[in-house]
């Protein structure tokens, strides 16, 4: 499958804002079940990290569909409070499965 980062070729654009992609990691950390705050308490993610993530969901073209699914997801989530799969298009869905895998062999 093709995402829209795929897509987006050579040249430059614009990053988005910088603290709306923070709280956009926050709330698909959340949603995806990393505790990204155990995982910087343990050490797993470190503040350079940290903020390569953020970096590159603000050059992320797929803010649109993250934002939908993260809105969509909000309401299941309160019925089920279980984490959801990180969606394919997210380009910290490596990293998420990286730090939840940290953190399960941690405890």
């Amino acid at each position: 499958m093709i995402s829209a980062n795929m897509l987006r070729g050579p040249r430059p654009f614009p990053l988005g804002d910088e603290r709306t992609h923070y709280w956009r990691v926050q709330r698909m950390a959340r949603a995806t079940g990393v505790d990204l705050a155990e995982a910087q308490r343990r050490g797993v993610l470190p503040q350079r990290d940290w903020a390569g993530m953020v970096g590159r969901c603000r050059g992320c073209l797929w803010a649109e569909g993250c934002d939908r699914w993260l809105g969509h997801r909000a309401g299941i989530a309160e019925e089920t409070d279980a984490p959801r799969a990180c969606p394919e298009d997210c380009v910290n869905r490596r990293v998420f499965a990286a730090l939840q895998e940290e953190l399960e062999h941690e405890v």
